[in-house]
């Protein structure tokens, strides 16, 4: 069963702050989110966890991953 967390919840998995998720659904470039209504948005942990992995780096050296 997919578990959908709220801005704040999914802020704090991630570690981030909840303008910063905001900044990414409006630029994008950030986790897929799901957006019920007008204004209703949640994330599923499965997005939050495959977003991630996406940008898992082995150096420090590495270009960050195309968004």
């Amino acid at each position: 069963m997919t578990q959908n967390l709220t801005p704040e919840e999914a802020a704090a998995y991630l570690g981030v702050k909840t303008q910063t998720l905001a900044a990414w659904r409006y630029r994008g470039g950030g986790p897929a989110f799901v957006k019920l209504g007008t204004r209703l948005v949640r994330y599923r942990r499965e997005d939050l966890d495959a977003w991630t992995a996406s940008h898992l780096h082995v150096r420090t050296d590495q270009p960050a991953p195309a968004a």
